[in-house]
């Protein structure tokens, strides 16, 4: 039965995930899918970048939201199953190797489903803000230095793809010194923490590509325009690649 709930946990993570809000949006207020333009990638950076600032927060609030939802559920779902089977108590392996892991299964599996949506033929964004949203629930404290290491690169490089990547490839690092310093050793945890760096890492994989020929777009560049006659033109615009989210 607890294999099951593990099962049916991961299922449902996967399908919140599969709530794509930068598609839904695109296509219900803008009439037509994010992907169709910008990068072609269906974040909160594309969102920026094509509709502008308040659909970008939309979307980055409501992907962030997925992470924590799906995560808190698994959370109460094992403190529920904990109530409900004090007559018949779980075995040590099923509460520590199934009930206290449901909220990592959540984790993992809400962060590939905002990857690769069922909904709109698998086909999604790069899993930042539904990571950050996991991982706050998973740890606060981590959460928030993630968070601000991460804007602080893109402050100081503006690139939105670096801040991420290096962000992800701290995040196991974070996790293991925070379990050393209270001598408490979850292998569980740990390795939820390097798969979730591992999968954005390899969703940036294009934009780590871009970074090393120096050809990735800037957040907020300018582009500038010579005209025929000569004058120079200075608008706004980007180098679209596929971007990050």
């Amino acid at each position: 039965m607890l294999y099951m709930i593990a099962g049916l946990t991961a299922f449902v993570a996967y399908l919140i995930g599969s709530i794509n809000t930068s598609i839904i949006l695109s296509r219900n207020l803008a009439g037509d899918d994010i992907r169709n333009s910008g990068s072609g990638n269906a974040g909160a950076t594309n969102m920026l970048r094509t509709h502008g600032k308040g659909m970008a927060a939309a979307t980055l609030i409501c992907d962030i939201l997925k992470g924590v939802f799906a995560v808190v559920c698994a959370t109460w779902l094992d403190i529920f199953l904990a109530h409900m089977t004090k007559t018949n108590p779980p075995t040590h392996f099923e509460r520590i190797y199934i009930l206290d892991n449901l909220k990592y299964i959540a984790a993992v599996f809400v962060v590939l489903g905002h990857d690769f949506p069922l909904y709109f033929g698998f086909r999604g964004g790069k899993g930042v803000a539904t990571s950050l949203g996991a991982i706050i629930v998973l740890d606060w404290r981590i959460g928030l230095i993630v968070l601000a290491f991460a804007i602080m690169i893109m402050i100081a490089s503006r690139y939105v793809s670096l801040g991420a990547v290096m962000a992800a490839a701290v995040y196991p690092f974070l996790v293991l010194t925070v379990m050393v310093a209270n001598a408490e050793i979850d292998i569980t945890y740990l390795a939820t923490s390097v798969i979730l760096a591992l999968i954005l890492v390899l969703k940036h994989r294009t934009n780590i590509r871009r970074l090393r020929e120096g050809t990735e777009s800037k957040l907020f560049a300018r582009k500038e325009t010579q005209e025929t006659d000569g004058e120079n033109d200075a608008g706004i615009g980007e180098d679209y690649g596929e971007e990050e989210e």
